[in-house]
C-alpha cells in the first residue's frame, strides 16, 4: 500500500446517496474524496429509477390516452419501442457517467474510480481496474453508501439460466416474445407492466397472496386487474422449484411447486435485495461481511463515532428520495462535528436526525394504475397499538377523475389516530395519483390536525378533490 491520503471526509461509493454526501461536505468546506468501482451516479441513474421510469411513460401516457375522448381512437396502436429505447438510452447517459463526473469535479471532490474497502479505523484502501493501491485517511468522517444489489434465490438451475435481475430488465435493447417473472414487488409490477406495453407476452408468479405486498391490499389487486386486461397473466400462491435454460440462448423452463412447468424466452427475478457489504472490509472495524448497516438518526454507525452509513445499506429505506434524505442529514452532522458544534434535535430544519424514514416514509410505483402511499398502512397501525380507522373513498366518484379518464378507477384511503385526530397514513391508486401523495407526506409529517385539514380546499376540479371527499366520510 502507498501512502495514505488524508482527507476530512471519505465516501465509499457514488450513487445519489453518496453523491448528496459529497455535496453538503463540500458546501461545508471539507475536503471530500469519493471512491467508486462502477459508474458515479449509481444503481439509480443506470438501472433502476431512471431508465424503468423512462420505460414506464410511454406506457401509463397511452393508457391514459386511451381513456381520453376524442384521442383514444388515435392511440390504439404498438409503441415505438425503438424510440422508447433511445428515450431510455439518452436518461441513462448510454451509460456513460461523463455528466455525473463533471458535477463531482465542479464540487471540488476527488473521484478514485475502483473497489474500495474500509481498512482499519478512519481508513479506506482503493484499488483501481488498472491494479493501483491508494489507501486514503478521513479526518472526520468515512460514509458507506455502496446501497444494494438483487438478490437471486439459490434455485437449482438458476445460475446456469442467466436470469434478468432488475438491470438487465432496465437496459434490455428489445422485448422478449415471452418474459417470466418471479416476485410480486414493485420491480415485478413495474416490470410487467412495462413490458407488456412493449409487446412481451408477460407472466408473473407470485408466492404470496398479492402484487405490492407492502401495500394496503387494494393496491395490489388494482395493479393486477390491469396487468390481466393488458393482456399479461397474473399468478398468486405459486411458489417456483427450479429453473431449466435449453442452451446458451433457448427459452428457460421454471418448475413451479408440484411439477408444473412454464417456458419463456427471458426469466426476471424480482425478489428482493441485499446490501453490497459483503467486500467492502466491515470485518476490519468488527462488522459482518454482508449484512445492513445499522445507524442511529443520525445515519452514525453505534460505537464507531467516525464511521455513517447512508442510503439502502443502512437497510432503513431501500428508496432513492430516502437515502438522498438520509445522506442530507449525515452531511449537516458530519459538517458540524467536524466544526465543533453541538449536534441536537432543536437545529433549524430538524438538520440533525433522520425521522422520515420512520414517520412518513412516501412511494410511488408507476404501474398502470399507479398506487401512491406514505406512512402507515392500516395493518401496519393495528400493528403498532394504534386505535385507528381507515376512511375509505372511490376515487371513481371524484369529479377531477371523471373528467381525467372515461372509467376511472380507483381508490384512495386515509388511515386517522382516533385519539389525536391526525394522519397516520394515506394510500392513493389510480391513474394520476402520483401527485397526490406529498400533500399527503406533508399532512402525515406535520401531524396536521384533521380540523385544520379541513380548510385545506381542493382545487375544482382536480383528483386532489378526493380530500375533501375522504374528511367528509370521517366526520359522516
Amino acid at each position: 500500500m502507498t501512502e495514505a491520503v488524508e482527507y476530512d471526509v471519505v465516501v465509499l461509493g457514488g450513487g445519489p446517496a453518496g453523491e448528496n454526501i459529497v455535496d453538503r461536505t463540500r458546501a461545508a468546506g471539507l475536503s471530500t474524496a469519493l471512491v467508486e468501482s462502477e459508474l458515479l451516479g449509481g444503481e439509480c441513474s443506470y438501472w433502476a429509477c431512471v431508465p424503468s421510469k423512462a420505460l414506464l411513460r410511454p406506457a401509463l401516457a397511452r393508457a391514459d390516452a386511451r381513456k381520453v375522448p376524442g384521442l383514444a381512437a388515435a392511440v390504439q396502436g404498438p409503441l415505438d419501442t425503438a424510440a422508447v429505447f433511445a428515450h431510455r438510452d439518452y436518461w441513462t447517459g448510454h451509460w456513460k457517467d461523463d455528466g455525473q463526473v463533471a458535477w463531482v469535479d465542479s464540487t471540488g471532490a476527488h473521484v478514485y474510480r475502483g473497489h474500495g474497502r474500509l481498512y482499519g479505523t478512519r481508513k479506506v484502501a482503493v484499488t483501481s481496474p488498472e491494479g493501483e493501491h491508494h489507501v486514503l485517511s478521513a479526518r472526520h468522517a468515512v460514509v458507506v453508501a455502496t446501497g444494494t444489489r438483487a438478490l437471486v434465490p439459490d434455485l437449482p438451475g438458476i445460475a446456469a439460466a442467466r436470469p434478468w435481475t432488475s438491470r438487465e430488465a432496465t437496459s434490455a435493447q428489445e422485448a422478449p416474445g415471452r418474459l417470466l417473472i418471479v416476485g410480486g414487488s414493485v420491480v415485478a409490477a413495474e416490470m410487467a407492466t412495462a413490458w407488456q406495453a412493449l409487446g412481451s407476452q408477460v407472466t408473473v408468479l407470485v408466492r404470496g397472496s398479492g402484487l405490492l405486498p407492502r401495500m394496503e391490499p387494494f393496491a395490489g389487486e388494482l395493479v393486477a386487474d390491469a396487468l390481466r386486461e393488458a393482456g399479461a397473466v397474473v399468478r398468486t400462491g405459486v411458489s417456483v422449484e427450479a429453473v431449466v435454460r435449453d442452451g446458451p440462448a433457448g427459452p428457460v423452463t421454471v418448475v413451479l411447486a408440484g411439477g408444473e412447468t412454464l417456458e419463456g424466452d427471458e426469466l426476471l427475478v424480482a425478489t428482493g435485495r441485499a446490501p453490497r457489504t459483503e467486500d467492502i472490509g466491515l470485518e476490519t472495524v468488527g462488522l459482518a461481511p454482508g449484512e445492513w448497516i445499522a445507524v442511529d438518526d443520525s445515519c452514525r454507525v453505534p460505537g464507531h463515532d467516525w464511521l455513517y452509513a447512508v442510503g439502502d445499506v443502512n437497510h432503513r429505506a431501500l428508496l432513492t428520495h430516502q437515502g438522498k434524505y438520509q445522506a442530507r442529514i449525515a452531511g449537516a452532522v458530519i459538517a458540524a462535528r467536524a466544526a465543533g458544534d453541538p449536534v441536537t434535535d432543536t437545529a433549524p430544519w430538524g438538520a440533525y436526525e433522520a425521522t422520515a424514514d420512520t414517520r412518513a416514509l412516501p412511494q410511488v410505483v408507476f404501474t398502470d394504475p399507479e398506487a401512491a402511499a406514505v406512512g402507515l398502512t392500516l395493518a401496519e397501525a393495528e400493528r403498532a397499538g394504534h386505535r385507528v380507522r381507515a376512511v375509505d373513498y372511490d376515487l371513481a366518484k371524484v369529479s377531477g377523475a371523471g373528467l381525467y379518464a372515461d372509467g376511472y378507477r380507483g381508490r384512495a384511503r386515509m388511515i386517522v389516530d382516533l385519539d389525536r385526530e391526525i394522519l397516520l397514513g394515506a394510500t392513493f391508486v389510480g391513474p394520476g395519483t402520483a401527485e397526490l401523495l406529498h400533500a399527503a407526506t406533508i399532512a402525515v409529517t406535520a401531524e396536521v390536525p384533521l380540523s385544520r385539514l379541513w380548510h385545506a380546499v381542493p382545487a375544482f376540479p382536480t383528483i386532489s378533490e378526493v380530500w375533501l371527499r375522504l374528511l367528509e366520510t370521517y366526520r359522516g
